[in-house]
């Protein structure tokens, strides 16, 4: 599974800005139909319930549907939206936003299910990363995200009670806990206990893989931190191809005994351990002490050369993609999710867009992966003026046309930054621009 920087960023960046120009479109669904295929057998799914999902009322079902022998639906929306459709297929919830009814191109409100199974065979993690800081409070803050492929063939749906099992240290107190499907925004999900302390799974479907894209799971806790040291144990529960600890630079990480944790040296501001083919019962350790925390972007972490992790481009020619993922460093697709942010950026700008049903955006094509998670998620402006574009158009084609200029503009700053052709003060001054148009375009 071999990805250069800028194609993990191209994936999220493209993810939630197209989600952006998606959410604008929701606002006018009116009949939605499609075709709900079985993509585990390769036909129709026949008799799968439909519901269609209004977004303002807190994700309340506004109306139903059961697809025929041809795995065809029709739906009608009582109002203007914006809504999400949901197809149920053995159990397991697929969600497309609803597209614009006769707007719509062909296919448009088709959907993909597969049929479920409790455990599957091709599940595995590519990557469980900790991501370790000190808290002014005394306390060891952590991210750990765990990237889940599922390879299965023929593709099927890894779902039960407990999809997705955990070990935490059992001293820590979990304060947020969220999981993302390979085409779709993070959502915050629930965690049950599952055993001994510490011991955890997630209620929460491992989709076949799309393309390159996995099912990731985050969980974020503290930990106490007396005499600013704490010794990990930490156990996965799938094989895991890659192991890493990542680490502001002032703080210090000691492996176990015999443990063949390889620094990574390609980020110059923050330190990252590499153990390659954990396995379960596999008898992990590591020790850290020291303060310090990662630096972020938004705190001016923005040098040249650098993505939004602080990793660095490769130099290869041809806009500075980077080196494959596993060489030399098997965390940049990682660092760019786990310390980026862009992705946030447009994440609350999709939830803003789904809470102002009167922002169309006509023509825009439909992102296919919008989970419930931007309805569920809070998002603030204030009013201002809206920016003018020179084309005599509606301003529904005004503000299509300026959301895709903006997703194109952030990724190419981005890229560039990435490639180094872009200083850091460039950088800063040209995102900030980029950000206040933004925020202008959604107080429409």
């Amino acid at each position: 599974m071999k990805k250069s920087i800028v194609q993990w960023a191209r994936q999220i960046a493209g993810l939630f800005a197209s989600s952006v120009i998606a959410a604008g479109m929701l606002a006018h669904a009116a009949t939605v139909s499609g075709t709900v295929t079985d993509k585990t057998t390769n036909k129709p799914a026949a008799g799968d319930a439909v519901v269609l999902l209004d977004v303002q009322a807190g994700m309340s079902e506004a109306a139903h549907a059961t697809t025929d022998a041809q795995g065809h639906y029709t739906i009608s929306a009582p109002g203007e939206g914006p809504y999400l459709v949901r197809v149920t297929h053995q159990g397991a919830g697929y969600f497309i936003a609803a597209p614009p009814g006769a707007a719509s191109s062909p296919g448009a409100g088709d959907i993909a299910v597969y049929d479920v199974a409790a455990k599957v065979s091709g599940v595995f993690i590519e990557a469980d990363v900790i991501e370790a800081e000190s808290d002014p409070s005394g306390a060891l803050k952590v991210d750990e995200r765990y990237f889940v492929h599922n390879t299965s063939s023929p593709p099927v749906t890894q779902w039960s009670p407990k999809s997705f099992s955990i070990v935490l240290p059992a001293d820590a107190q979990v304060t947020d806990t969220g999981a993302q499907r390979p085409s779709g925004l993070p959502t915050s999900v629930k965690m049950d206990q599952d055993g001994p302390k510490g011991h955890y799974s997630f209620n929460f479907p491992i989709q076949p893989d799309d393309g390159e894209k996995d099912t990731m799971f985050q969980v974020s806790y503290t930990l106490p931190y007396t005499g600013d040291t704490y010794t990990f144990k930490p156990s996965v529960t799938l094989p895991a191809d890659n192991f890493a600890v990542l680490l502001p630079k002032s703080m210090t990480f000691r492996p176990g005994a015999g443990l063949d944790f390889k620094p990574v040296n390609e980020d110059p501001s923050v330190q990252t351990f590499l153990l390659k083919n954990a396995t379960p019962g596999q008898a992990l350790a590591f020790t850290v002490s020291g303060e310090g925390q990662i630096p972020r972007p938004a705190q001016g972490d923005a040098g040249g050369g650098q993505d939004a992790g602080g990793q660095a481009a490769s130099g290869q020619p041809g806009g500075g993609i980077g080196a494959p993922i596993d060489t030399p460093d098997p965390l940049s697709k990682y660092k760019w999710w786990i310390l980026g942010a862009l992705a946030l950026l447009l994440a609350t700008a999709a939830a803003f867009l789904l809470r102002r049903p009167a922002m169309a955006v006509a023509g825009a094509p439909v992102s296919a992966g919008v989970s419930p998670f931007a309805a569920q998620t809070a998002a603030t402006g204030s009013a201002s003026a809206t920016p003018v574009l020179s084309a005599p158009v509606t301003a529904a084609a005004k503000n299509a046309a300026l959301l895709n200029a903006l997703k194109e503009e952030l990724f190419a700053i981005e890229s560039e930054k990435i490639a180094g052709t872009l200083s850091a003060t460039d950088y800063a001054e040209q995102k900030a621009a980029l950000e206040v148009v933004l925020k202008r375009a959604l107080q429409r």
